[in-house]
């Protein structure tokens, strides 16, 4: 089932508590498909979990009514679904078309799934420990080796796509703060490319709107046609693009973003970059 024929299904529903229930999801959406996104390293999987949540909430919209802050239940419901799904085996990685490659050695553990709901969902300390059911010494503990993880986190160098100057200088100042490397800001699609010739990044951090009309996106897709890197899309307007109705960037911040987002959302890039190039040498039967 699409996940837009699920977001109306939810609106079919009698009741007015169902009529809620429908609103709060599409509200909430666009951020739970970028959360989700973030947690499995791409669009397909993370809208895949993002599907099956829907489908249970279709079956059972008082999951959400009865919880005052519907958003935190939405996530709840979440958390129960992905760790159903692709942590304790109760169902198999397959019933929600996961791509062959997100096995359970690929799901993130759980204090980066304390990290990304503080830092990039902006849920509070006690709204995040109650989404991973857990009390708050523990919620502030995962965060916390959420943290050591970062600071283990290989450095690398990276490129810089935007056209704002002052922007740009924000994003080249919180990226060295992490320990990276900028090699260099593109302002325009062909600044892009030239530069990633020069010296090819570990990291991509790309507006996607240009000022001289030229597209950020198009840049990283003509760049990943040459190989393969780690991309996180910058916009002002995320929710255009978590849509799920088309292709869309497994990773985005929102502008205005803050330390954390960047280092949350940076962190979630390089894992799975890493574990890309893992499987890639990994011999052949």
């Amino acid at each position: 089932m699409r996940r837009g024929v699920l977001v109306d299904s939810l609106g079919t529903l009698e009741g007015e508590g169902a009529l809620s229930t429908s609103h709060a999801v599409v509200q909430h959406l666009p951020f739970l498909r970028r959360y989700a996104r973030a947690l499995t390293g791409n669009q397909a999987s993370g809208d895949a979990y993002v599907a099956a949540t829907l489908e249970s909430l279709v079956a059972s919209p008082k999951l959400l009514e009865s919880d005052p802050n519907q958003r935190v239940a939405l996530y709840s419901l979440f958390t129960k679904i992905w760790n159903s799904v692709g942590v304790n085996g109760k169902a198999d990685v397959a019933e929600v078309n996961l791509p062959p490659e997100q096995h359970l050695t690929q799901i993130t553990p759980r204090p980066r799934q304390a990290f990304l709901l503080v830092a990039l969902e902006g849920f509070t300390e006690e709204d995040a420990a109650r989404i991973l059911d857990c009390d708050l010494t523990t919620l502030r503990a995962l965060v916390e080796e959420s943290g050591r993880e970062l600071a283990a986190e290989i450095a690398t160098d990276v490129l810089i796509i935007e056209d704002e100057t002052f922007i740009a200088m924000d994003i080249e100042a919180l990226v060295e703060s992490l320990g990276h490397r900028v090699i260099g800001v593109a302002r325009t699609h062909t600044e892009a490319i030239a530069l990633a010739r020069h010296k090819r990044p570990g990291l991509i951090l790309a507006d996607i709107q240009l000022a001289d009309g030229s597209s950020g996106l198009d840049a990283v897709n003509e760049l990943l046609g040459s190989f393969e890197v780690p991309v996180i899309f910058i916009t002002a307007y995320p929710e255009r693009f978590l849509t799920g109705q088309r292709p869309e960037p497994a990773f985005l911040i929102a502008k205005p973003f803050q330390l954390a987002v960047v280092s949350a959302v940076a962190s979630q890039a390089l894992f799975f970059g890493r574990k890309a190039h893992q499987r890639e040498r990994q011999p052949t039967a």
